[in-house]
């Protein structure tokens, strides 16, 4: 997990530095914000692998000596189906398109988005998978 946090902040670095070289250079406001958020963003999630590397145990990524064996094994816990993501994000699709075809889409959208959140949050307290 070190390995990606500190890959992620070089990332970070490179678009700080091509942030400032394009907006000296160009003086355009929106490429320029682009790279600033895109700097910010690549620098948040490396501050949180490096900072979750030092809490977490070392895993075989981590470790020069390591073989592809020492990283087999369960990695978690998965969701084996869900419908409630195409139903968010079908909502979240038609709630996006309300600015352009009119705010009145919002209020059709609305349940689904509701509806969706809901099917997500409670998925795994009613059925098949109500005990895992």
């Amino acid at each position: 997990m070190k390995i990606q946090g500190y890959l992620f902040s070089g990332i970070a670095l490179f678009m700080l530095g091509a942030a400032i070289v394009y907006g000296l250079w160009s003086k355009e406001p929106v490429g320029t914000t682009a790279l600033f958020l895109s700097f910010s963003l690549a620098a948040m999630i490396g501050f949180y692998l490096v900072f979750t590397a030092r809490r977490v145990d070392t895993g075989a990524q981590d470790r020069k000596d390591a073989d592809i064996a020492d990283d087999a094994g369960e990695l978690g816990f998965f969701a084996p189906h869900s419908w409630a993501p195409l139903v968010l994000a079908l909502g979240g699709l038609t709630a996006f398109m309300g600015p352009v075809f009119g705010w009145w889409l919002a209020f059709f959208t609305a349940p689904l988005l509701l509806i969706g959140l809901w099917l997500w949050v409670f998925e795994f307290y009613r059925g098949e998978n109500q005990n895992q």
